[in-house]
């Protein structure tokens, strides 16, 4: 059975693949969006922002990669969507293949795409002056949790592909998802905000996140900010997985 599913989960993510790299602009547009935030918060912003950093681009970035998997993993909401409108769904139940393999194939194309985003905005900040002299087990660490943070949003963004009316309510709800990070750490320090904003940032699965990514970075103890952000992915993501397994089971019962 776990064969019969790899195989088959294995040829959805090449199909659905390949319709990434036909369409190409999705990736850049989920791409301009962050990197337009990078250049407003660090040429416009940045000099009357204190951070408590000497390069706001490197207090900066760790918030900006989360904005990117926010906005990217629309589009897995949006892919799923249009195949569910489309009918092919319903082929793909007519054939000998594990359900689940179809979910499990737009997770993968989200993983894969939402990586090349983050490449392109690593990217970008590098010359825009982003330097780290973080150790290769660090780059991991960070990657990691990238990886587990945009598995944990892609399972979140199944549900309103599978359940939405139209696409622009599939999509919609990536905004409060993109908003969350400018109510967090990623762009200024949290002892900066009044109390129940303070409150709020300071207890929310962002600024953990950003927190840790940013220590990792700057080669500072984590503390134990990497627990936390580890343990609100895993949460999220055990959570959005049985909600978004219901949710298809009903839909294509």
């Amino acid at each position: 059975m776990t064969k019969h599913f790899s195989r088959d989960t294995a040829v959805l993510l090449k199909r659905s693949l390949r319709h990434i790299t036909r369409s190409p602009d999705t990736i850049v547009t989920t791409t301009i969006m962050p990197i337009a935030f990078l250049l407003l918060f660090v040429y416009v912003f940045g000099g009357a922002i204190d951070s408590g950093s000497d390069s706001y681009v490197n207090y900066l970035l760790p918030g900006i990669l989360l904005i990117t998997i926010a906005s990217g993993i629309s589009y897995t909401a949006f892919r799923l969507f249009l195949d569910m409108k489309s009918g092919i769904f319903e082929r793909f139940q007519s054939m000998p293949i594990a359900r689940s393999s179809v979910l499990w194939a737009h997770v993968g194309t989200s993983l894969v795409a939402n990586l090349v985003s983050l490449v392109v905005v690593v990217l970008v900040a590098l010359l825009m002056g982003f330097r780290s002299g973080a150790g290769v087990s660090a780059w991991l660490a960070v990657a990691g949790m990238l990886i587990l943070f945009t598995l944990a949003l892609t399972w979140i963004a199944v549900i309103p592909g599978l359940s939405a009316k139209s696409a622009d309510g599939a999509i919609a709800f990536s905004y409060p998802l993109i908003f969350l990070p400018f109510i967090s750490s990623a762009f200024v320090p949290t002892d900066t905000m009044p109390g129940p904003v303070r409150a709020f940032a300071e207890h929310q699965p962002v600024t953990s996140l950003v927190n840790a990514i940013r220590d990792l970075f700057t080669q500072q103890p984590v503390g134990a900010d990497i627990w936390i952000a580890l343990a609100w992915c895993v949460g999220i993501l055990i959570v959005a997985y049985i909600f978004a397994m219901v949710t298809y089971r009903r839909r294509i019962a």
